[in-house]
């Protein structure tokens, strides 16, 4: 068993007595760290006021402090960071060559160019610098500001950029933010987090980041700490049974931004088929989408429908065509994908039971490197949602209607190709549920100048505060009775 402390940081203070037991994901790995609920009193931040000195600093500042930090938190020379590393590489679902990869990048997630047009394009960098007026009706004028609440981000830990992204968004929206961290990336936030202290002890976004760990459920914590009193929002990234938990707290005063779990699959059309060239070129497009982050993502390809038909020529061409995606996935470089560090058992399970009694599924690979199953008729594999691994469902269709039926509410992305075949099915994609569309092979490289999951989580993570003017006279006027009687 090895043992890793995980600090508990609250604004700008490093808290280091561990009493606190909790076994990592590996079965070989245990985490120590501070008890959260003997600090309650210090995390939850009680008076509102004490954001106001974030308010005595201009946006223009904000990003130059981001920039900063981002020059701080190079592996080779950050030993936070590398701690993080090693952690990562017994917790994590992802391999190391990814994992140094991430890490080895994790410093450009704090550009500065990047977040004032993340924070233009999606709040409106007017909004967080000051009041914004307009005319209203009846000569009246409205103002209205984007202000920082007080927040809980319950982040996911699948892959390190999450920690990151959480704590610039923090930044730029002059939040004060408790990040309770995930068991299979406990550090990474801590990690940004003392880099910040060491950097500027006494800066105001320094001092409203504050990094916790705790069993998720733990009610003596949680009851406390998700009071209106304590916090303004829930920001979390979690399953369906974190999410129900967390929902138990709502009260008016709290409000709960969900980034939870997706599905995302693919669809290409018949132009894929033309020659064996358009084949091999999108089966390699398309093993970016399946391994990207080894299909640790939500914006992973799982099933991935072609327009091959299914009569017996387009089945050989599905089959031919999975044959050439499990190719092309195996011939991944190691810093983008990789074999499963950790095999699902239940998909182990269901993976044998079609090679033992299956005649409707072809199977192409297995083991840790990753398989393509191809369908033998219009459907996808009864356990869709355990696909992980790098196992993908290779689905041949008549009609693209059926991908398009099959899209719901917990669909994320789908990879399209050819391009053309985007602006034909993008908008009824949408109406079934769809929240990102992609040309083939981009599932892995999001826009974060745009929306998530269908939502807009920065302008989510803002208070949106108006203040409205109305002419005396027109007061007046409203207390004038008309002809009728009524009140005007």
């Amino acid at each position: 068993m090895t043992q890793y402390k995980v600090p508990l940081i609250i604004r700008g203070k490093v808290i280091e007595d561990y009493e606190a037991q909790f076994g990592g994901r590996d079965g070989a790995t245990e985490l120590v760290t501070p008890s959260v609920g003997k600090y309650m009193s210090e995390l939850a931040l009680t008076r509102p006021s004490a954001m106001s000195d974030l308010y005595a600093i201009s946006f223009e500042e904000i990003l130059d402090y981001l920039e900063q930090l981002g020059t701080r938190l190079h592996l080779a020379e950050n030993s936070y960071v590398q701690d993080a590393l090693d952690l990562s590489l017994r917790t994590s679902g992802l391999s190391e060559g990814i994992l140094r990869d991430c890490y080895a990048n994790l410093h450009k997630i704090f550009g500065k160019e990047q977040w004032r047009q993340t924070v233009d394009r999606t709040i409106g960098i007017d909004h967080v610098e000051g009041w914004v007026e307009h005319a209203i009706g009846n000569g009246g004028r409205a103002a209205i500001r984007a202000f920082g609440a007080r927040s809980v981000h319950v982040i996911a830990g699948n892959v390190p950029q999450v920690a990151a992204i959480t704590i610039a968004r923090n930044a730029v929206t002059r939040g004060d933010a408790i990040i309770k961290t995930p068991s299979n990336d406990p550090l990474t936030a801590s990690a940004i987090a003392r880099t910040m202290i060491d950097m500027a002890p006494d800066h105001p976004i320094t001092r409203h980041l504050s990094v916790a760990y705790w069993k998720g459920g733990t009610e003596t914590v949680e009851e406390r700490l998700y009071r209106p009193a304590n916090i303004e929002k829930i920001i979390a990234w979690g399953g369906f049974a974190s999410i129900t938990h967390i929902s138990k707290y709502l009260q008016p005063g709290i409000d709960l931004i969900t980034l939870d779990p997706k599905l995302s699959s693919t669809i290409l059309g018949r132009e894929t088929f033309a020659d064996e060239a358009t084949m091999r070129a999108a089966a390699a497009l398309a093993a970016l989408d399946v391994g990207v982050y080894n299909q640790e993502a939500c914006s992973n390809a799982r099933v991935i429908y072609v327009e091959s038909g299914t009569d017996q020529d387009g089945i050989d061409k599905a089959n031919a065509f999975g044959a050439m995606l499990n190719e092309e996935i195996r011939a991944l470089p190691p810093h983008f994908s990789g074999p499963a560090v950790r095999m699902d058992p239940a998909l182990e399970n269901e993976m044998n039971a079609l090679r033992l009694s299956s005649e409707w599924h072809k199977i192409y690979g297995g083991g840790r490197e990753g398989a393509v199953v191809v369908s033998q008729m219009d459907e996808p594999v009864d356990f869709a949602k355990l696909l992980a691994n790098r196992v993908a469902n290779v689905v041949p269709v008549d009609d693209l209607e059926i991908p398009v039926r099959a899209v719901t509410a917990y669909t994320q992305t789908i990879g399209i190709y050819p391009e053309s075949l985007k602006a034909q099915l993008r908008d009824r994609l949408s109406i079934h549920g769809a929240q990102r569309i992609v040309s083939l092979g981009g599932s892995g490289m999001p826009v974060f100048t745009g929306p998530q999951d269908a939502i807009e989580p920065m302008r989510r993570m803002c208070k949106w505060i108006i203040d409205e003017s109305r002419p005396e006279s027109y007061l007046k006027q409203v207390l004038v009775k008309e002809d009728e009687g009524e009140m005007a």
